[in-house]
């Protein structure tokens, strides 16, 4: 496993750095967004999605009550809030194999509703509150191809995080 730990100063910043994984994503790519409410999980998708290029004036939402939005970018993206899952039956109503396993890209919050469902193969990206602005972002990358494109793309973030 490959870690990177940043400290991201503001919402702008964080925007910046999901964007940034956005640019580099790629088809099959599973990023799980750990952290409290409120700690950035939705804003970083945001970026990841800007990233993709899909359209700046397509809203980025929490799919809190949908479960899971898609959205076309250059890869299509998936945006899985599982916050109101209680348990795994609750998971096997939604096209979540297709999501996770298909051609796009699938970002999800509260991947901990997954149990042992979450695959090996992917991105865990947690954010931590150090005050009201600053969060911190650790990323580490799951499986050969994932820790490799992270410890390419590690120089660029962190320049992000210092701008």
């Amino acid at each position: 496993m490959y870690t990177l730990k940043l400290t991201s100063p503001n919402e702008s910043c964080s925007l910046k750095l999901g964007a940034k994984i956005g640019e580099q994503v790629e088809a099959g790519d599973v990023l799980a967004l750990w952290g409290e409410l409120g700690s950035g999980k939705t804003l970083f998708a945001r970026g990841i999605a800007r990233g993709m290029r899909v359209p700046p004036q397509v809203p980025i939402t929490s799919p809190t009550f949908t479960i899971i939005n898609e959205y076309e970018g250059r890869l299509r993206l998936y945006h899985l809030d599982l916050y109101r899952l209680t348990t795994l039956d609750e998971l096997e109503t939604l096209p979540w194999r297709e999501v996770i396993f298909g051609a796009g890209v699938a970002v999800i919050e509260w991947p901990d509703r997954m149990g042992g469902l979450l695959p090996d193969k992917r991105w865990d990206i947690t954010f931590e509150f150090l005050d009201d602005d600053r969060r911190s972002i650790t990323l580490a990358a799951h499986g050969g191809r994932e820790q490799a494109r992270l410890a390419r793309l590690a120089r660029e973030l962190t320049e992000i995080t210092q701008l």
